[in-house]
C-alpha cells in the first residue's frame, strides 16, 4: 500500500452517483478489506426513486451525446487520468477485492488498452454498402446502413475484474454514444466510484453517466424493471443471467456467464511453454476468473511429469496477505466462499480423489489446491468452484477429451497446449466453447479480441469493436435514383 488507509478510502465518494450528482438514500452497506475482514467503507444503498431519476435522465438526454471525435478525445482524456492516478485504483483494489498489487496493475494496464481501444472505435464506427444492383430491376437504386446508439445503456458487472470488466462494458457503451447507467458488484464499488468520477473530469457529460450501488438483488431488480433501458450487459451467474434474459424481454442483452474453463495438455505439449501458463491462469486472482482452469486435462503419457512439475511449482506459491510483498495468492471474495470451495475439495477426497496439494484454509485465504484421481459426479468436476482448485484429469484420445468438454452446460473457452496443427484444428472444429486457444491457456486474452460464450455461457461479445456492433442500432438507407435533365 502506498498510503494509510484512510488517505487512500478519503479520495473515493460512497455515495450513488444520479446525472452527475453525489446523492444518497439514507441506507448503507459494509465493503470490506478482503483479507481481514474489516470494514473499510459504508456505501450508500441508491434507493428505486434514484434509480427512476438516473433512467429518466439518461432518456432525456442521450441524443445529446458528443460526436464520434468527442467520445475519442473524452475517453483517451480518461485513460490519462487514471495512468496518473495509477497507485490509488491499485490500493483500492487490493482493499476490496483482495488482489495483489501485481494482479491490479495488470488490471489496469488491460483497462488502458480497452479505453485506448474503444477510443479508437468511437472514430470509426460505420455501416456498409449494400450490392442492391445484384437484385433484378434495382440497378437504379442505392443503399447502405448507419449505426446509431441504442440509447440507454445498463451496465451489471463482477468483483473478479473491478477495473478491466467494467471497462469493458462501459467504454464501447460511451464509444457508441449511448447512455450508461453502471451497477458495479456490492463487493468492489469503490473502484467503479473512482472510474466515473473520471469520466466525468474527462469531459463525459453528467447526464450520461449514473453509478447504482446495491448489495444483493434489490438494485438489480429494479433497474430491470425500467423500461427506460434499451440494452443490459451483464457478468456473472448463469442463474443471475437467465433472470435478466427473462425480465429484458425484447430488449438486446449481453450477458457472459459462469464457466467450467478446461485447457488440454497433449503428449507432444511443451510444458516448458504450458506449465508457467497454466500456473498462472490457475491460480491468478485466487482462481476467481471466469476462464480460471478447473479441469486440467492431461495426456497419459504425461500425466506423472505434469503432476510432479506442478506440485513444485504451486508449492513455492505464497498465499496470504494481499499487502505483503511476494504474496502470488491473495484471499477470496468472502471467507464463507473459501468454505465452500475447501467443503468441495474436502468431499471430492472423501469420495476418492487424491489431495496432491493446498487444500488448507486461513479465513478467506484457500491455498492453491491440486486433486488428481477425480471422477465425475465431484463437485469439483461438474460444478465451477471459481476458486484457486484445479483438477488433474488424465485422457487417452482427444476425441475423448472433446466429448468430456462438450458435455457440459458451458461454453467460454478452453486452451489446447500441442504442435499437431491437426489436432488444433480438429479441437477448433468440434468443441462447443466461445474461444479455443492453441498453445496458450482457457484464460487467454487480447482485450481487442472478442470474447464470449455459447451454452450456458451465455451470448454476444465483449471487446470494443464487436460490443458497439451490440450497442448500436442498424439502419437501412436507400436511395432510388435516375438520370439528370
Amino acid at each position: 500500500m502506498s498510503a494509510s488507509l484512510p488517505q487512500v478510502l478519503e479520495s473515493v465518494s460512497t455515495l450513488s452517483l444520479i446525472a452527475g450528482q453525489r446523492v444518497g438514500s439514507g441506507a448503507s452497506f459494509a465493503v470490506r478489506d478482503r483479507y481481514s475482514g474489516e470494514t473499510i467503507a459504508q456505501v450508500d444503498q441508491t434507493s428505486r426513486e434514484h434509480i427512476r431519476q438516473a433512467v429518466a435522465v439518461a432518456r432525456r438526454h442521450v441524443k445529446q451525446a458528443p460526436d464520434g471525435y468527442k467520445r475519442s478525445r473524452i475517453l483517451r482524456k480518461a485513460a490519462e487520468i487514471i495512468q496518473a492516478r495509477r497507485q490509488r485504483f491499485i490500493d483500492i483494489m487490493v482493499l476490496e477485492a483482495g488482489f495483489t498489487a501485481a494482479e491490479s496493475s495488470g488490471e489496469i494496464d488491460r483497462g488502458l488498452d480497452t479505453l485506448e481501444i474503444s477510443a479508437e472505435e468511437a472514430k470509426r464506427i460505420c455501416g456498409e454498402m449494400i450490392p442492391m444492383d445484384g437484385n433484378p430491376g434495382q440497378k437504379d437504386r442505392i443503399a447502405f446502413t448507419l449505426r446509431t446508439p441504442v440509447g440507454v445503456v445498463c451496465a451489471i458487472t463482477p468483483f473478479n475484474a473491478p477495473f478491466n470488466a467494467l471497462l469493458h462494458k462501459i467504454a464501447p457503451a460511451i464509444a457508441a454514444g449511448n447512455a450508461v447507467i453502471l451497477k458495479p458488484s456490492g463487493y468492489t464499488p469503490l473502484t467503479a466510484s473512482l472510474i466515473c468520477d473520471v469520466l466525468l473530469e474527462a469531459g463525459w457529460p453528467a447526464e450520461l453517466i449514473s453509478l447504482v450501488h446495491g448489495e444483493g438483488a434489490e438494485a438489480g431488480e429494479w433497474l430491470l424493471d425500467e423500461q427506460g433501458i434499451d440494452f443490459y450487459t451483464f457478468t456473472g451467474s448463469t442463474r443471475v443471467g437467465r433472470i435478466i434474459q427473462q425480465k429484458a424481454g425484447s430488449r438486446r442483452t449481453q450477458l457472459e456467464l459462469g464457466s467450467i474453463a478446461c485447457t488440454v495438455i497433449c503428449d507432444d505439449a511443451d510444458l516448458d511453454m504450458a506449465l508457467p501458463r497454466i500456473l498462472r491462469a490457475t491460480f491468478r486472482k485466487a482462481g476467481q476468473v471466469c476462464t480460471s482452469i478447473q479441469r486440467l486435462y492431461v495426456a497419459q503419457s504425461r500425466v506423472e511429469e505434469v503432476a510432479a512439475r506442478l506440485e513444485q511449482a504451486t508449492r513455492a506459491l505464497k498465499s496470504g496477505d494481499p499487502r505483503q510483498a511476494g504474496t502470488d495468492v491473495g484471499p477470496m471474495i468472502a471467507e464463507k466462499e473459501a468454505m465452500r470451495a475447501q467443503a468441495w475439495v474436502l468431499e471430492a477426497v472423501a469420495q476418492g480423489a487424491r489431495l496432491v496439494t493446498g487444500g488448507q484454509r486461513e479465513g478467506s485465504v484457500l491455498e492453491p489446491t491440486i486433486l488428481a484421481d477425480v471422477r465425475p459426479g465431484m463437485k469439483v468436476v461438474d460444478q465451477e468452484i471459481f476458486a484457486p482448485v484445479v483438477t488433474l484429469m488424465p485422457f487417452q484420445t482427444v476425441s475423448e477429451v472433446i466429448d468430456s468438454i462438450n458435455a457440459t452446460p458451458y461454453g467460454l473457452a478452453a486452451g489446447v497446449f500441442t504442435n499437431d496443427v491437426n489436432t488444433a484444428f480438429y479441437m477448433a472444429r468440434h468443441l462447443r466453447v466461445g474461444g479455443l486457444h492453441v498453445n496458450e491457456t482457457s484464460s487467454s486474452r487480447n482485450d481487442g479480441m472478442p470474447y464470449g460464450g455459447v451454452k450456458d455461457s451465455g451470448y454476444g461479445f465483449e471487446g470494443p469493436k464487436y460490443a458497439i456492433r451490440d450497442m448500436t442500432d442498424e439502419k437501412v438507407v436507400t436511395f432510388s435514383l435516375s438520370t439528370p435533365a
